[in-house]
């Protein structure tokens, strides 16, 4: 059953005598209340409604159905709050999974040199310990120096090994500084965030159709001029060797993919001459 503001603010009206047509309400459940007396389905020619003939008797059935449907009011503020953590859910029900709420929201970052960032109005040092790095669950108020440039980066391998791929960064980038970041757990707040600052951003994902209209549809859309997919000089040696099984099972789906951006049209066109992917955890430990 899926639980919606709709479906409380119906079974409020029919525990308060109202009565709703019949094809409003429909599931298993639905036909077992009937079949119980809880509900009465009454026909109207063609038409049939619903009604309770007594509300103590739904709400006790509604709370065997779901315990989430044990105070109606109370869930639907719930539904329709801001705030829908797990600590305030349990406080008011006892139960924390009354409705779906992320425990972890943020994203990761990491960094191979001290970056001196914000967060909630504090100066936080950002230098995490090689085998480590930081996650930022307070990302709304989360900044960075205007002269830092973001790196996103697909694949968690390159993410906790960025020092073993500094000279790639350096020789495709240049030498600013750089602050690292991963959209996994994949939600939208790493977008969300970018979208809120002025940095310069640069996608280091896999040299496949898929990670390149990951790039166009999730980052490039909504940054637009100020954001960049990482191409390293040597990509066209490294595809003549790459996946040609990988190109196979994206190509249906993504051959069709065009960019006005140039250079990333002419990584496009080469995938797409040598039928190949690359990884791009193929250059860790590769420009030492």
């Amino acid at each position: 059953m899926k639980i919606t503001v709709a479906l409380i603010d119906k079974l409020i009206r029919l525990r308060d005598g109202d009565s709703l047509p019949a094809s409003q309400l429909r599931g298993e459940w639905v036909d077992e209340l009937i079949r119980d007396g809880v509900l009465i389905s009454t026909s109207h020619g063609s038409r049939r409604t619903l009604h309770v003939p007594q509300s103590e008797t739904l709400c006790k059935a509604l709370s065997a159905v779901d315990e989430r449907l044990s105070d109606l009011e109370q869930m639907r503020d719930a539904l329709l709050s801001d705030d829908l953590s797990r600590s305030v859910q349990a406080s008011a029900t006892g139960n924390s999974k009354l409705v779906p709420a992320r425990s972890c929201p943020g994203f990761p970052i990491n960094s191979y040199e001290p970056i001196a960032c914000m967060l909630s109005g504090q100066e936080f040092m950002v230098n995490p310990q090689e085998g480590s790095f930081l996650f930022i669950a307070d990302w709304q108020t989360f900044s960075i120096p205007s002269d830092v440039i973001v790196v996103g980066i697909e694949n968690m391998e390159n993410f906790r090994m960025i020092r073993q791929q500094r000279q790639l960064f350096t020789q495709v980038i240049g030498s600013q500084r750089l602050l690292f970041v991963s959209r996994y757990p994949q939600s939208k707040d790493l977008a969300s965030w970018l979208q809120k600052i002025p940095n310069r951003y640069v996608h280091f994902g896999d040299f496949d159709l898929a990670g390149i209209n990951i790039f166009l549809t999730e980052f490039h859309a909504h940054l637009e001029a100020r954001s960049s997919f990482l191409i390293p000089y040597d990509v066209e040696a490294r595809l003549r060797n790459g996946s040609k099984e990988r190109y196979n099972e994206q190509y249906q789906l993504f051959h069709n993919l065009r960019t006005d951006i140039q250079p990333l049209q002419a990584l496009i066109d080469l995938i797409n001459k040598f039928h190949r992917c690359y990884d791009q955890e193929g250059y860790i430990n590769n420009y030492d």
